[in-house]
C-alpha cells in the first residue's frame, strides 16, 4: 500500500503507446477459408462448417509491436462471382489486403493472381498485399507447390505464407508480418484518422484488442 504514492512519480517514464488503425480486406475464391482465417485471428476459433459470407463481414483485432498497437479493421469479402462487382467498395482505401487461395485447388491460385492484378491496378498505390496459401493441414492433397507460390509472390512483391485456419498455423504470424509492413504513424488524432483510414469506425471489438495485447 505504501508504494502507491511513489508509483505515481514514475508515470512519466512509461513509454507512450501509439495506436495505428488500418483497413484490411480479404479477397479470394469461394470456400478457400477467408472467413475461417479471420475467425481464427480475431476469436481464436475454427468452425468446420463455416457459413458462406454474404456480401462482406466486418471484424476488428489488434496486434502489438513494441510501443505500437496496430488495429486492423478487417473486411472479409464474399468469394462468389456474383459479389465480385462489390469488391472495389471494400478494397477502396484499404491499406492492406490478404489474397487467399486453397493449396489443394490450383484454380483458386489462378483466381488469386487475378485479384492481385486487380489490386495493383485499382487499389491504393501503397497497399500491402499478402498471399495466403490456406489449408496447409491438407498437405497430402496439395496441388499448388509451396515453391511455385513463393516464386510468384517474390516476383510480384507480395508477402507470402502458407496457413491453416484449422490448426492456426501461421495465422497470427501473417497478420503480424503485415502489421510490421504498415507505416507507424499515430492515428489517435481524429483528423489524421479521417485522412488515412478507409472507413472511420470506432473499433467495435476493443475487447479483442485487449486480449491480443495481453491486457494493455
Amino acid at each position: 500500500m505504501s508504494s502507491r504514492g511513489s508509483g505515481g512519480r514514475n508515470n512519466g517514464a512509461l513509454p507512450q503507446t501509439k495506436i495505428c488503425q488500418f483497413k484490411l480486406v480479404l479477397l479470394g475464391d469461394m470456400a478457400v477459408g477467408k472467413s475461417s482465417l479471420v475467425l481464427r485471428f480475431v476469436k481464436g476459433q475454427f468452425d468446420e462448417f463455416q457459413e458462406t459470407t454474404i456480401g462482406a463481414a466486418f471484424l476488428a483485432q489488434s496486434v502489438c509491436l513494441d510501443d505500437t498497437t496496430v488495429k486492423f479493421e478487417i473486411w472479409d469479402t464474399a468469394g462468389q462471382e456474383r459479389y465480385h462487382s462489390l469488391a472495389p467498395m471494400y478494397y477502396r482505401g484499404a491499406q492492406a489486403a490478404i489474397v487467399v487461395f486453397d493449396i489443394t485447388k490450383p484454380d483458386t491460385f489462378e483466381r488469386a493472381k487475378a485479384w492481385v492484378k486487380e489490386l495493383q491496378r485499382q487499389a491504393s498505390p501503397n497497399i500491402v498485399i499478402a498471399l495466403a496459401g490456406n489449408k496447409a493441414d491438407l498437405s497430402e492433397k496439395r496441388l499448388v507447390e509451396f515453391e511455385e507460390a513463393q516464386t510468384y509472390a517474390e516476383d510480384t512483391g507480395l508477402l507470402f505464407m502458407e496457413t491453416s485456419a484449422k490448426t492456426a498455423m501461421n495465422v497470427n504470424e501473417l497478420f503480424l508480418a503485415i502489421a510490421k509492413k504498415m507505416p507507424k504513424t499515430d492515428t489517435q488524432n481524429p483528423t489524421h484518422a479521417a485522412r488515412h483510414r478507409g472507413v472511420n469506425l470506432q473499433d467495435p471489438d476493443a475487447h479483442s484488442a485487449r486480449a491480443c495485447c495481453g491486457g494493455n
